[in-house]
């Protein structure tokens, strides 16, 4: 599952990788990607039963949860109500203080609003070392590094999804994550973080593994927000052994 404003794309740096070794389905949450928002509330709550109820009807009864950023949230709080097997949890939202949730929303609202004002300019500025440094800065520990084809589908995602904006309020203005006891996750549970992550800062990886006892915390050296962008090899890596 995918962050805001990202759809199924977001993964394509690892997808063919992780595909070598399970059948993987990469989901459009509602109102991103292809798929339609929803027609009631938008919350972490309503967008986390759309993936529950996909999971039933699909007859994925067990199946291992991977999500970053928002999406790493939505796995988390599925393993929370039993759904599902292992988890995989890079960069999740909703462990922040109540500082540092001010300080997302105040950073992320007008980063949003820049990248749809340029949104016709997007392909020439991501084409560039420094447009992508310029555009990134608070997302990868080294945007300058990675390539147009990349970025492009999240950052136009944040542009264009219709659910970016109810979303982003559901973050910083819904409750914020509950934890899952001791020995109350349906199978493994593994929180991977990026040491310069600025969206959900490293500190908050605390409060997560003490909500989620059961987890294990790995570390991504030199890494930000996007665990898929600038360590791939280490993302697919820790996916595939914390995973059936």
């Amino acid at each position: 599952m995918h962050g805001l404003g990202a759809g199924w794309r977001s993964w394509a740096p690892i997808l063919d990788e992780l595909a070598e070794h399970h059948e993987v389905i990469a989901v459009d949450l509602p109102g991103f990607g292809e798929t339609p928002p929803l027609t009631g509330e938008v919350s972490i709550a309503t967008l986390t039963d759309s993936v529950a109820d996909f999971i039933r009807d699909e007859g994925l009864d067990g199946v291992s949860t991977v999500g970053q950023s928002m999406g790493g949230r939505i796995v988390l709080e599925l393993a929370r109500r039993g759904v599902g097997g292992d988890t995989v949890a890079l960069d999740p939202g909703g462990f922040w203080s109540d500082r540092e949730l001010v300080v997302f929303g105040a950073t992320l609202r007008p980063s949003i609003a820049l990248v749809r004002a340029l949104r016709g300019m997007l392909p020439a500025l991501l084409g560039s070392a420094a447009g992508r440094t310029l555009l990134l800065a608070q997302l990868s520990a080294r945007p300058w590094a990675l390539t147009r084809e990349t970025v492009l589908p999240d950052v136009r995602g944040l542009a264009d999804s219709p659910s970016t904006g109810a979303a982003l309020d559901a973050l910083t203005k819904g409750p914020k994550q509950q934890g899952a006891p001791a020995g109350t996750a349906p199978g493994r549970v593994t929180i991977g973080w990026g040491r310069r992550d600025l969206v959900t800062v490293p500190r908050q990886a605390t409060r997560a593994t003490e909500l989620f006892p059961d987890a294990v915390l790995h570390w991504f050296e030199r890494c930000g927000h996007f665990p898929q962008w600038d360590a791939p090899i280490e993302a697919t890596q820790l996916i595939l052994n914390s995973t059936a």
